[in-house]
Protein backbone atom coordinates (compact mmCIF):
# COMPACT_ATOMS: atom_id res chain seq x y z
CA UNK A 1 0.00 0.00 0.00
CA UNK A 2 2.84 2.37 1.00
CA UNK A 3 5.10 2.40 -1.86
CA UNK A 4 7.99 4.12 -0.04
CA UNK A 5 8.15 0.95 2.06
CA UNK A 6 8.51 -1.68 -0.74
CA UNK A 7 11.87 -1.76 -0.44
CA UNK A 8 12.35 -2.12 3.89
CA UNK A 9 12.12 -4.18 6.24
CA UNK A 10 9.40 -3.48 9.04
CA UNK A 11 9.65 -4.56 12.17
CA UNK A 12 6.96 -4.67 15.08
CA UNK A 13 9.15 -5.30 18.55
CA UNK A 14 6.07 -6.38 20.57
CA UNK A 15 4.32 -9.68 22.07
CA UNK A 16 1.29 -8.02 22.14
CA UNK A 17 -1.78 -10.21 19.62
CA UNK A 18 -3.79 -7.33 19.49
CA UNK A 19 -0.79 -4.79 17.87
CA UNK A 20 0.50 -7.68 15.55
CA UNK A 21 -3.59 -7.82 14.22
CA UNK A 22 -4.09 -4.38 14.33
CA UNK A 23 -0.68 -3.73 11.95
CA UNK A 24 -1.81 -6.41 9.47
CA UNK A 25 -4.88 -4.55 8.92
CA UNK A 26 -2.63 -2.05 7.07
CA UNK A 27 -1.54 -4.04 4.63
CA UNK A 28 1.65 -3.50 5.20
CA UNK A 29 4.25 -6.81 5.96
CA UNK A 30 6.05 -6.80 8.74
CA UNK A 31 8.18 -9.55 10.70
CA UNK A 32 7.93 -9.63 14.75
CA UNK A 33 10.78 -10.03 16.80
CA UNK A 34 10.63 -9.42 20.61
CA UNK A 35 13.03 -8.70 23.58
CA UNK A 36 12.28 -8.97 27.28
CA UNK A 37 12.66 -5.41 28.48
CA UNK A 38 12.49 -4.12 32.18
CA UNK A 39 9.80 -1.28 31.83
CA UNK A 40 11.20 1.06 34.47
CA UNK A 41 10.41 4.45 34.31
CA UNK A 42 11.91 7.57 36.65
CA UNK A 43 9.42 8.01 39.57
CA UNK A 44 8.92 12.12 38.79
CA UNK A 45 7.92 11.59 35.19
CA UNK A 46 4.41 12.58 34.13
CA UNK A 47 1.93 9.94 33.83
CA UNK A 48 1.14 10.82 30.42
CA UNK A 49 5.05 11.04 29.00
CA UNK A 50 5.57 7.06 30.49
CA UNK A 51 4.33 5.23 27.13
CA UNK A 52 6.64 7.90 24.79
CA UNK A 53 9.48 6.69 27.85
CA UNK A 54 9.09 3.16 27.62
CA UNK A 55 8.39 2.78 23.88
CA UNK A 56 11.85 4.27 23.21
CA UNK A 57 13.20 2.14 25.99
CA UNK A 58 11.86 -1.41 24.12
CA UNK A 59 13.33 0.28 20.86
CA UNK A 60 16.68 1.32 22.63
CA UNK A 61 17.14 -2.82 23.22
CA UNK A 62 17.63 -3.06 19.43
CA UNK A 63 19.92 -0.14 17.55
CA UNK A 64 22.68 -2.35 17.19
CA UNK A 65 20.67 -4.77 15.45
CA UNK A 66 19.29 -2.68 12.86
CA UNK A 67 20.17 -2.69 9.01
CA UNK A 68 19.59 -0.07 6.65
CA UNK A 69 16.49 -0.86 5.17
CA UNK A 70 15.00 -1.72 8.83
CA UNK A 71 11.97 0.45 10.29
CA UNK A 72 11.38 -0.72 13.94
CA UNK A 73 8.14 -0.12 15.69
CA UNK A 74 7.66 -0.28 19.72
CA UNK A 75 4.48 0.61 21.50
CA UNK A 76 3.45 0.75 25.07
CA UNK A 77 0.15 1.44 26.31
CA UNK A 78 -0.93 2.96 30.35
CA UNK A 79 -4.35 3.20 31.85
CA UNK A 80 -4.34 6.49 33.53
CA UNK A 81 -7.02 7.12 36.52
CA UNK A 82 -6.68 10.65 38.03
CA UNK A 83 -2.82 10.64 38.38
CA UNK A 84 -2.23 7.33 39.51
CA UNK A 85 -0.79 4.28 36.33
CA UNK A 86 -2.65 1.37 36.36
CA UNK A 87 -0.55 -1.30 34.18
CA UNK A 88 -0.79 -4.76 33.67
CA UNK A 89 -2.67 -6.34 37.16
CA UNK A 90 -0.35 -8.64 39.18
CA UNK A 91 -2.48 -11.08 39.96
CA UNK A 92 -6.78 -11.73 39.70
CA UNK A 93 -7.28 -9.79 43.01
CA UNK A 94 -5.44 -6.89 41.76
CA UNK A 95 -7.33 -7.29 38.56
CA UNK A 96 -10.50 -7.15 40.50
CA UNK A 97 -9.14 -4.13 42.37
CA UNK A 98 -8.84 -2.45 39.20
CA UNK A 99 -11.91 -2.68 37.86
CA UNK A 100 -13.51 -1.58 41.12
CA UNK A 101 -11.66 1.90 40.36
CA UNK A 102 -12.31 2.34 36.77
CA UNK A 103 -16.38 1.42 37.02
CA UNK A 104 -18.04 4.29 36.05
CA UNK A 105 -15.17 6.55 35.95
CA UNK A 106 -13.52 8.49 33.07
CA UNK A 107 -9.83 7.39 32.38
CA UNK A 108 -7.53 8.05 30.25
CA UNK A 109 -5.62 5.50 27.98
CA UNK A 110 -1.85 6.96 26.48
CA UNK A 111 -0.40 4.52 23.69
CA UNK A 112 3.23 5.71 22.62
CA UNK A 113 4.73 4.68 19.77
CA UNK A 114 8.56 5.26 18.55
CA UNK A 115 9.35 4.22 14.70
CA UNK A 116 13.07 4.08 14.04
CA UNK A 117 15.66 3.63 12.00
CA UNK A 118 19.43 3.91 11.69
CA UNK A 119 18.95 7.17 10.45
CA UNK A 120 15.54 8.27 11.96
CA UNK A 121 13.30 8.38 15.01
CA UNK A 122 9.64 9.26 15.15
CA UNK A 123 8.49 9.55 18.89
CA UNK A 124 4.55 10.41 19.43
CA UNK A 125 1.96 9.38 21.66
CA UNK A 126 -2.26 9.14 21.60
CA UNK A 127 -4.83 10.06 23.88
CA UNK A 128 -7.94 8.80 24.37
CA UNK A 129 -10.50 9.50 27.10
CA UNK A 130 -12.68 6.32 27.87
CA UNK A 131 -15.90 6.31 30.07
CA UNK A 132 -17.03 3.05 32.02
CA UNK A 133 -20.63 2.31 33.02
CA UNK A 134 -20.61 1.01 36.59
CA UNK A 135 -20.35 -2.35 36.87
CA UNK A 136 -21.54 -5.00 39.33
CA UNK A 137 -18.90 -7.39 41.42
CA UNK A 138 -20.38 -10.66 39.56
CA UNK A 139 -19.84 -8.71 36.45
CA UNK A 140 -16.05 -7.77 37.15
CA UNK A 141 -15.28 -11.07 38.55
CA UNK A 142 -17.15 -13.09 35.45
CA UNK A 143 -15.26 -10.65 32.94
CA UNK A 144 -11.64 -11.37 35.35
CA UNK A 145 -12.50 -15.41 35.39
CA UNK A 146 -13.29 -15.54 31.68
CA UNK A 147 -11.11 -13.13 29.43
CA UNK A 148 -7.88 -13.45 32.24
CA UNK A 149 -6.91 -9.75 30.97
CA UNK A 150 -3.62 -10.04 33.16
CA UNK A 151 -1.65 -9.10 30.00
CA UNK A 152 -3.40 -5.58 29.66
CA UNK A 153 -2.78 -2.14 30.92
CA UNK A 154 -6.08 -1.76 33.42
CA UNK A 155 -7.44 -4.89 33.64
CA UNK A 156 -9.07 -4.78 30.22
CA UNK A 157 -9.80 -5.25 26.61
CA UNK A 158 -12.19 -3.06 24.78
CA UNK A 159 -12.20 -5.45 22.30
CA UNK A 160 -13.44 -7.88 24.83
CA UNK A 161 -16.69 -8.45 26.84
CA UNK A 162 -15.92 -5.97 29.54
CA UNK A 163 -16.17 -2.86 26.67
CA UNK A 164 -18.81 -4.15 25.01
CA UNK A 165 -21.29 -4.12 27.92
CA UNK A 166 -19.09 -1.15 29.77
CA UNK A 167 -17.51 1.34 27.35
CA UNK A 168 -20.58 4.02 27.80
CA UNK A 169 -18.19 6.58 25.47
CA UNK A 170 -14.84 7.16 24.46
CA UNK A 171 -13.45 10.85 23.00
CA UNK A 172 -10.66 9.67 20.53
CA UNK A 173 -8.69 6.74 19.22
CA UNK A 174 -10.59 3.28 19.81
CA UNK A 175 -7.49 1.53 18.47
CA UNK A 176 -5.12 3.55 20.49
CA UNK A 177 -7.27 2.11 23.30
CA UNK A 178 -6.52 -1.86 22.03
CA UNK A 179 -2.57 -0.65 21.64
CA UNK A 180 -1.69 1.19 19.00
CA UNK A 181 -2.68 4.31 17.09
CA UNK A 182 -2.96 3.08 13.93
CA UNK A 183 -3.64 6.16 11.83
CA UNK A 184 -0.76 7.71 13.62
CA UNK A 185 1.56 5.46 12.78
CA UNK A 186 0.33 4.96 9.21
CA UNK A 187 0.65 8.85 8.52
CA UNK A 188 4.61 8.35 10.40
CA UNK A 189 5.48 5.56 8.05
CA UNK A 190 4.24 7.28 4.80
CA UNK A 191 6.32 10.12 6.06
CA UNK A 192 9.39 8.33 6.64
Amino acid sequence: MLNNLANKNIILASKSPRRQQLLQGLDIDFEIRTKDVEEIYPDDLENEKVPEYLSKLKAEAFKDELNDNDILITSDTVVILGDTILEKPMDRDHSLQMLRKLSGQTHTVVTGVCIQSLNKEVVFSNHTKVTFAHFSDVEIAYYVDKYQPFDKAGSYGCQEWLGYIGIDHLEGSFYSVMGIPLHQVYQALKDF
